[in-house]
């Protein structure tokens, strides 16, 4: 029973571009057979703690002796990474938020991010398709002022794409704010092709994948 993952982090839970997205990616999964189910973690609405310790980073078998973790600390982690060794692809909404990932997306990152469980020498999630959708307030486009200013969209690459070994399919969209910032609303009709053409190539990867 191919199973998708899908976690949103949006903060808005109305006019999100990112919620808009993700939810027409796991529409069409859904709509190839009552076999494809979805699992869903909503980040911002069933948030995440922050590490409650350090030794959290680390495999049970590497903490030192006198790394102490709480069991239930232990096992709200292990139910996350069993959630995710359990999906066939994983999406992910991620605004990005003062340039970089929601700080609930962080939390639920630093829960999976574990060498010698799902990273580095052992990649369990190797190949495994892993589709982020980041919506972007303004443009980080090269050769304007603020290229290089997203620093959100690396940080996914390097978790999941690098550490993890997954296979990234990377969706971006721009100037999401330009129905709002008046210096942004020359960039309007750009940013709603830009959503368009988004929606269409989630559609059709959701068709595919698995």
């Amino acid at each position: 029973m191919p199973t998708l993952l899908h976690i949103d982090s949006s903060a808005d839970l109305a006019h999100s571009r990112s919620r808009a997205l993700t939810a027409a990616f796991a529409d069409a999964w859904r709509a190839r057979g009552p076999e494809y189910t979805v699992v869903r973690r909503d980040l911002h609405v069933d948030q995440l703690p922050h590490l409650e310790g350090s030794a959290l980073h680390w495999a049970a078998g590497d903490r030192t002796d006198d790394e102490v973790v709480a069991p239930e600390a232990d096992a709200l982690r292990q139910e996350v990474i069993d959630e995710l060794l359990a999906a066939d692809v994983v999406l992910v909404g991620a605004p990005l938020y003062n340039y970089t990932v929601p700080s609930t997306l962080k939390a639920w990152i630093d829960r999976i991010h574990i060498p010698g469980v799902l990273a580095g020498d052992v990649q369990p999630l190797a190949g495994r398709p892993v589709v982020t959708v980041v919506s972007r307030g303004a443009t980080y486009d090269a050769g304007t002022p603020t290229e290089g200013w997203d620093h959100g969209s690396p940080v996914l690459h390097l978790i999941l794409g690098t550490a993890l070994g997954m296979k990234p399919y990377p969706i971006t969209v721009s100037a999401t704010l330009a129905d709002r910032l008046p210096e942004l609303a020359p960039l309007a009709d750009h940013a709603a092709a830009e959503f368009a053409d988004a929606k269409t190539t989630l559609e059709r990867l959701a068709t595919t994948l698995a």
